[in-house]
């Protein structure tokens, strides 16, 4: 075994770790779950049966990934932020075959307390922020806040707003990486690293 996995932990038999990740205190990982190198699983978390999570992704305390979320590559879950698997649950309907797909896609930012509502993709180096509710797919590089959430800005891959409208044309240098990033209607793309 080449990863951590704290005392009061339960990894079920089946679960694959990568090397490296870090289970911390508390954390329930089912035996179904596939999750990368590097990671750190905060206190508290749960992670279910099909859900897969990348490598470095850092899932921070009191965070449960249910079933059908899967989770790309350096990805950050800020603490208590939430994830669901069933667009319109009830108690005593019993939906398990209804669960839809969330995709979190490499390097975005799942802000604290923020809400995930299950089928939606959240694009690359997207920024969530604290509080906030994803309804609808979140496009790569944006900058969403409030409830129901709603694009404010762009976001660079070093974690910083730029200077660029929500949708036009414009080119925009990050001053920390040298990085270009390049506005074509509502679509922002990296140009060059």
């Amino acid at each position: 075994m080449n990863y951590h996995v704290h005392e009061s932990a339960i990894v079920d038999d089946g679960a694959k770790i990568g090397n490296d990740t870090r289970v911390w205190h508390f954390v329930h990982v089912c035996s179904g779950a596939q999750i990368g190198e590097g990671c750190s699983l905060g206190q508290n978390v749960f992670v279910g049966n099909k859900v897969t999570i990348g490598d470095n992704v850092k899932v921070q305390n009191n965070v449960s990934v249910y079933d059908n979320v899967h989770i790309e590559d350096d990805v950050f879950c800020g603490p208590s932020m939430v994830f669901t698997n069933v667009y319109n649950p009830r108690s005593f309907i019993e939906r398990k075959t209804e669960y839809r797909d969330t995709l979190v896609k490499k390097g975005a930012t799942l802000g604290a307390n923020c809400t995930i509502v299950c089928g939606v993709t959240i694009g690359e180096y997207s920024l969530v922020g604290a509080g906030a509710v994803i309804n609808k797919d979140v496009p790569a590089f944006a900058l969403m806040v409030g409830v129901p959430a709603k694009q404010i800005g762009w976001i660079s891959k070093y974690g910083e707003q730029l200077n660029l409208p929500i949708s036009g044309t414009g080119t925009e240098k990050c001053e920390h990486t040298g990085d270009t990033y390049q506005l074509a209607g509502s679509t922002l793309t990296l140009i060059n690293e």
